[in-house]
Protein backbone atom coordinates (compact mmCIF):
# COMPACT_ATOMS: atom_id res chain seq x y z
CA UNK A 1 0.00 0.00 0.00
CA UNK A 2 0.94 3.61 -0.25
CA UNK A 3 1.92 5.97 2.52
CA UNK A 4 3.44 9.15 3.45
CA UNK A 5 6.64 8.18 5.93
CA UNK A 6 9.45 9.57 7.51
CA UNK A 7 12.07 7.10 9.04
CA UNK A 8 13.77 9.96 11.54
CA UNK A 9 12.47 13.48 13.18
CA UNK A 10 12.68 16.02 10.81
CA UNK A 11 12.69 14.34 7.90
CA UNK A 12 10.98 15.72 4.39
CA UNK A 13 7.53 13.25 4.51
CA UNK A 14 7.21 11.30 0.95
CA UNK A 15 5.44 8.47 -0.52
CA UNK A 16 6.50 5.00 0.07
CA UNK A 17 5.27 1.40 -0.59
CA UNK A 18 4.39 -0.22 2.98
CA UNK A 19 3.33 -3.87 4.07
CA UNK A 20 -0.52 -4.13 4.62
CA UNK A 21 -1.61 -3.29 8.38
CA UNK A 22 -2.51 -6.62 10.31
CA UNK A 23 -6.49 -6.52 12.30
CA UNK A 24 -5.99 -6.94 15.88
CA UNK A 25 -9.09 -8.32 17.42
CA UNK A 26 -10.09 -5.12 18.37
CA UNK A 27 -9.40 -3.06 15.04
CA UNK A 28 -10.85 -2.43 11.67
CA UNK A 29 -8.53 -2.18 8.93
CA UNK A 30 -9.94 1.07 7.18
CA UNK A 31 -9.16 1.79 3.68
CA UNK A 32 -8.87 5.76 3.69
CA UNK A 33 -10.58 8.27 1.07
CA UNK A 34 -9.33 11.69 2.82
CA UNK A 35 -7.25 12.69 5.92
CA UNK A 36 -7.23 15.66 7.70
CA UNK A 37 -4.39 17.61 8.47
CA UNK A 38 -3.65 18.45 12.08
CA UNK A 39 -0.64 20.56 13.62
CA UNK A 40 -0.10 17.89 15.95
CA UNK A 41 0.75 16.14 13.02
CA UNK A 42 3.66 17.92 12.17
CA UNK A 43 5.24 18.43 15.46
CA UNK A 44 4.79 14.54 16.07
CA UNK A 45 6.59 14.16 12.59
CA UNK A 46 9.63 17.10 14.22
CA UNK A 47 9.90 15.08 17.55
CA UNK A 48 8.06 17.67 19.46
CA UNK A 49 5.94 15.31 21.80
CA UNK A 50 9.22 12.96 21.98
CA UNK A 51 8.54 12.65 25.57
CA UNK A 52 5.13 11.66 26.21
CA UNK A 53 4.53 9.82 23.04
CA UNK A 54 6.18 6.59 21.95
CA UNK A 55 6.69 7.15 18.63
CA UNK A 56 8.23 4.14 15.99
CA UNK A 57 9.99 4.44 12.65
CA UNK A 58 9.04 4.42 9.71
CA UNK A 59 6.49 6.66 10.74
CA UNK A 60 3.07 7.35 9.10
CA UNK A 61 1.55 10.39 10.67
CA UNK A 62 -1.72 11.55 10.64
CA UNK A 63 -4.80 10.75 13.03
CA UNK A 64 -8.12 12.23 11.54
CA UNK A 65 -9.22 9.76 8.58
CA UNK A 66 -12.79 8.90 6.52
CA UNK A 67 -13.20 6.42 4.88
CA UNK A 68 -14.53 2.27 4.71
CA UNK A 69 -13.86 -0.85 6.53
CA UNK A 70 -12.55 -2.95 4.92
CA UNK A 71 -11.96 -5.95 7.54
CA UNK A 72 -12.57 -6.22 11.25
CA UNK A 73 -10.96 -7.95 13.64
CA UNK A 74 -12.08 -11.25 15.48
CA UNK A 75 -14.05 -9.23 18.16
CA UNK A 76 -15.58 -6.70 16.34
CA UNK A 77 -19.16 -6.18 16.32
CA UNK A 78 -19.92 -2.61 16.09
CA UNK A 79 -18.58 -2.25 12.41
CA UNK A 80 -18.64 -4.68 9.88
CA UNK A 81 -16.67 -4.62 5.77
CA UNK A 82 -18.03 -1.34 3.63
CA UNK A 83 -19.58 0.73 6.23
CA UNK A 84 -18.35 4.29 6.39
CA UNK A 85 -16.36 5.43 9.07
CA UNK A 86 -14.64 8.65 10.44
CA UNK A 87 -12.20 8.46 13.81
CA UNK A 88 -9.55 10.22 15.73
CA UNK A 89 -6.80 7.43 15.42
CA UNK A 90 -4.79 8.18 18.17
CA UNK A 91 -2.77 5.18 19.51
CA UNK A 92 -0.92 4.50 23.14
CA UNK A 93 1.78 3.87 19.80
CA UNK A 94 2.77 6.51 17.11
CA UNK A 95 3.32 4.60 13.74
CA UNK A 96 0.71 3.33 12.18
CA UNK A 97 -1.40 6.87 11.37
CA UNK A 98 -4.01 8.24 8.41
CA UNK A 99 -2.18 9.57 5.69
CA UNK A 100 -2.17 6.00 4.04
CA UNK A 101 -4.31 3.68 1.75
CA UNK A 102 -4.77 1.59 4.55
CA UNK A 103 -5.14 2.32 8.58
CA UNK A 104 -5.71 -0.12 11.30
CA UNK A 105 -7.76 1.94 13.63
CA UNK A 106 -9.34 0.40 16.86
CA UNK A 107 -13.18 0.99 17.11
CA UNK A 108 -12.98 2.91 20.22
CA UNK A 109 -11.61 5.46 17.74
CA UNK A 110 -14.34 5.69 15.32
CA UNK A 111 -17.84 6.44 14.30
CA UNK A 112 -20.13 6.38 11.97
CA UNK A 113 -19.55 9.06 9.04
CA UNK A 114 -22.43 11.87 8.85
CA UNK A 115 -24.20 10.85 5.53
CA UNK A 116 -24.69 15.10 5.51
CA UNK A 117 -20.62 15.67 5.13
CA UNK A 118 -18.27 14.96 2.19
CA UNK A 119 -15.38 12.59 2.45
CA UNK A 120 -13.16 15.54 3.07
CA UNK A 121 -15.57 17.21 5.37
CA UNK A 122 -15.70 14.02 7.21
CA UNK A 123 -11.97 13.62 7.28
CA UNK A 124 -11.59 17.20 9.21
CA UNK A 125 -14.22 16.60 11.66
CA UNK A 126 -12.74 14.36 14.40
CA UNK A 127 -9.65 15.84 16.25
CA UNK A 128 -10.90 19.62 15.83
CA UNK A 129 -14.87 18.45 16.77
CA UNK A 130 -13.99 16.25 19.68
CA UNK A 131 -11.65 19.03 20.70
CA UNK A 132 -14.00 21.78 20.37
CA UNK A 133 -16.69 19.20 21.96
CA UNK A 134 -14.62 18.38 25.04
CA UNK A 135 -13.58 22.13 25.71
CA UNK A 136 -17.38 23.02 25.50
CA UNK A 137 -18.22 20.25 28.34
CA UNK A 138 -15.31 20.63 30.32
CA UNK A 139 -16.25 24.44 30.55
CA UNK A 140 -20.08 23.16 31.12
CA UNK A 141 -21.63 25.23 28.01
CA UNK A 142 -25.12 25.73 27.97
CA UNK A 143 -28.02 27.42 26.74
CA UNK A 144 -27.96 30.93 28.28
CA UNK A 145 -24.19 31.52 28.43
CA UNK A 146 -21.75 33.88 26.96
CA UNK A 147 -18.97 32.58 25.66
CA UNK A 148 -15.45 33.89 23.97
CA UNK A 149 -13.68 31.38 21.56
CA UNK A 150 -10.20 32.35 20.72
CA UNK A 151 -9.10 32.30 17.05
CA UNK A 152 -12.67 31.31 16.43
CA UNK A 153 -12.12 31.13 12.68
CA UNK A 154 -9.47 27.82 12.38
CA UNK A 155 -10.18 24.40 12.75
CA UNK A 156 -11.43 24.25 15.86
CA UNK A 157 -12.74 27.48 16.53
CA UNK A 158 -15.37 27.25 13.68
CA UNK A 159 -16.53 23.97 14.88
CA UNK A 160 -16.54 25.47 18.63
CA UNK A 161 -18.47 28.80 17.28
CA UNK A 162 -21.34 26.09 16.14
CA UNK A 163 -21.33 23.64 18.81
CA UNK A 164 -21.43 26.42 21.08
CA UNK A 165 -24.79 27.75 19.37
CA UNK A 166 -26.62 25.00 18.99
CA UNK A 167 -26.51 24.51 22.96
CA UNK A 168 -27.81 27.91 22.82
CA UNK A 169 -25.45 29.71 24.21
CA UNK A 170 -23.89 33.20 22.65
CA UNK A 171 -20.62 33.02 20.90
CA UNK A 172 -18.26 36.23 20.59
CA UNK A 173 -15.25 34.80 18.25
CA UNK A 174 -11.90 36.70 17.71
CA UNK A 175 -10.48 36.71 14.18
CA UNK A 176 -8.98 39.27 11.39
CA UNK A 177 -11.07 41.51 9.92
CA UNK A 178 -11.07 39.79 6.74
CA UNK A 179 -12.77 36.49 8.31
CA UNK A 180 -15.64 38.33 10.04
CA UNK A 181 -18.09 37.47 7.09
CA UNK A 182 -17.26 33.78 8.06
CA UNK A 183 -17.51 34.11 11.22
CA UNK A 184 -20.82 35.28 11.60
CA UNK A 185 -22.17 32.65 9.33
CA UNK A 186 -21.35 30.25 11.79
CA UNK A 187 -23.08 32.35 13.90
CA UNK A 188 -20.65 34.05 15.97
CA UNK A 189 -20.43 37.99 16.84
CA UNK A 190 -16.59 39.07 15.48
CA UNK A 191 -14.05 40.78 17.04
CA UNK A 192 -10.32 41.52 15.98
CA UNK A 193 -7.69 39.82 18.58
CA UNK A 194 -4.72 41.51 19.55
CA UNK A 195 -4.44 45.12 21.62
CA UNK A 196 -7.70 46.41 23.18
CA UNK A 197 -9.49 42.80 22.94
CA UNK A 198 -10.47 42.99 26.68
CA UNK A 199 -12.24 46.47 25.65
CA UNK A 200 -14.12 45.18 22.70
CA UNK A 201 -15.24 42.36 24.02
CA UNK A 202 -16.83 44.21 26.92
CA UNK A 203 -18.53 46.60 24.67
CA UNK A 204 -20.67 43.81 23.37
CA UNK A 205 -20.35 42.21 26.89
CA UNK A 206 -20.64 44.52 29.78
CA UNK A 207 -20.36 42.08 32.44
CA UNK A 208 -17.79 39.79 30.78
CA UNK A 209 -18.14 36.57 29.36
CA UNK A 210 -19.76 32.95 31.70
CA UNK A 211 -16.49 30.56 29.31
CA UNK A 212 -13.85 31.32 26.92
CA UNK A 213 -11.62 29.13 25.01
CA UNK A 214 -7.97 29.89 23.92
CA UNK A 215 -6.96 28.15 20.87
CA UNK A 216 -3.84 30.37 19.77
CA UNK A 217 -2.32 31.10 23.08
CA UNK A 218 -0.01 34.41 22.78
CA UNK A 219 -2.39 37.09 24.78
CA UNK A 220 -5.66 35.44 24.88
CA UNK A 221 -5.12 33.35 27.88
CA UNK A 222 -4.39 36.44 30.00
CA UNK A 223 -7.32 38.18 28.13
CA UNK A 224 -9.77 35.33 29.18
CA UNK A 225 -8.88 34.94 32.30
CA UNK A 226 -10.23 38.75 32.86
CA UNK A 227 -13.49 38.50 30.67
CA UNK A 228 -14.40 35.28 32.22
CA UNK A 229 -16.28 35.63 35.81
CA UNK A 230 -14.81 32.41 37.32
CA UNK A 231 -10.91 31.05 36.11
CA UNK A 232 -12.61 27.32 36.13
CA UNK A 233 -14.41 27.99 32.94
CA UNK A 234 -11.48 29.40 31.06
CA UNK A 235 -9.91 26.35 28.89
CA UNK A 236 -7.08 26.46 26.96
CA UNK A 237 -5.36 23.70 24.49
CA UNK A 238 -2.29 25.46 23.98
CA UNK A 239 -0.89 25.91 28.13
CA UNK A 240 -1.05 23.73 30.13
CA UNK A 241 0.51 26.59 32.90
CA UNK A 242 -3.51 27.65 32.33
CA UNK A 243 -4.22 25.36 35.36
CA UNK A 244 -1.83 27.19 37.69
CA UNK A 245 -4.41 30.76 37.59
CA UNK A 246 -7.72 28.39 38.21
CA UNK A 247 -8.63 27.33 34.30
CA UNK A 248 -8.53 24.14 32.64
CA UNK A 249 -5.91 22.66 30.27
CA UNK A 250 -7.15 20.26 27.89
CA UNK A 251 -5.91 17.28 25.77
CA UNK A 252 -8.22 15.71 23.74
CA UNK A 253 -9.08 12.13 23.55
CA UNK A 254 -10.70 9.32 21.21
CA UNK A 255 -14.29 8.94 22.06
CA UNK A 256 -16.65 6.93 20.36
CA UNK A 257 -19.27 8.88 21.77
CA UNK A 258 -18.63 12.17 21.29
CA UNK A 259 -17.75 11.42 17.71
CA UNK A 260 -21.09 9.85 16.67
CA UNK A 261 -22.81 12.83 18.48
CA UNK A 262 -20.96 15.55 16.24
CA UNK A 263 -22.15 13.67 13.27
CA UNK A 264 -25.72 13.79 14.72
CA UNK A 265 -25.20 17.27 14.90
CA UNK A 266 -23.90 17.69 10.99
CA UNK A 267 -26.68 15.43 9.98
CA UNK A 268 -29.52 17.69 12.09
CA UNK A 269 -27.83 20.77 9.80
CA UNK A 270 -26.08 22.18 13.18
CA UNK A 271 -22.57 21.82 12.27
CA UNK A 272 -20.67 21.71 9.39
CA UNK A 273 -16.91 21.85 8.30
CA UNK A 274 -15.02 24.04 6.14
CA UNK A 275 -12.32 23.00 4.38
CA UNK A 276 -10.03 25.31 3.17
CA UNK A 277 -7.67 23.31 1.55
CA UNK A 278 -7.66 19.96 -0.63
CA UNK A 279 -4.21 18.49 -1.59
CA UNK A 280 -3.26 14.90 -2.96
CA UNK A 281 -1.36 12.59 -0.55
CA UNK A 282 1.80 13.58 -2.58
CA UNK A 283 1.91 17.20 -1.56
CA UNK A 284 2.05 16.15 2.16
CA UNK A 285 4.72 18.80 2.42
CA UNK A 286 2.78 21.25 1.40
CA UNK A 287 0.20 20.88 3.90
CA UNK A 288 2.48 20.91 6.14
CA UNK A 289 3.62 23.94 5.47
CA UNK A 290 0.10 25.61 5.10
CA UNK A 291 -0.37 24.14 8.75
CA UNK A 292 2.88 25.69 10.11
CA UNK A 293 1.73 29.06 8.49
CA UNK A 294 -1.49 29.10 11.13
CA UNK A 295 -3.47 31.51 8.47
CA UNK A 296 -6.29 28.79 7.23
CA UNK A 297 -9.56 29.30 7.38
CA UNK A 298 -10.72 25.82 8.77
CA UNK A 299 -9.65 22.51 7.78
CA UNK A 300 -6.46 21.46 5.70
CA UNK A 301 -7.24 17.82 3.99
CA UNK A 302 -5.21 15.09 2.03
CA UNK A 303 -7.12 12.95 -0.36
CA UNK A 304 -6.26 9.51 0.03
CA UNK A 305 -7.87 7.40 -2.55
Amino acid sequence: MKAVTISAYGETPQITVQPEPKVGPDTVLVRTKAAGVNPVDWKVAAGYLDQIMYVHFPLIPGWDLAGVVERAGPSVTEFAPGDEVIGYNRQDVVQHGTYAELVPAPVRTLARKPASLSWQQAAGLPLAGLTAYQSLSAAGVGRGDTVLVNAAAGGVGSLTVQIAAARGARVIGTASEPKHGYLRSLGAEPVTYGEGLVDRVRALAPEGVDAAFDFVGDDAIPASLELAKTPSRVVSIIDPGITEQGGRYLFVRPDSADLTALGELADAGKLTVHVDKELPLAEVAEAFRLSQEGRTRGKIVLLVT
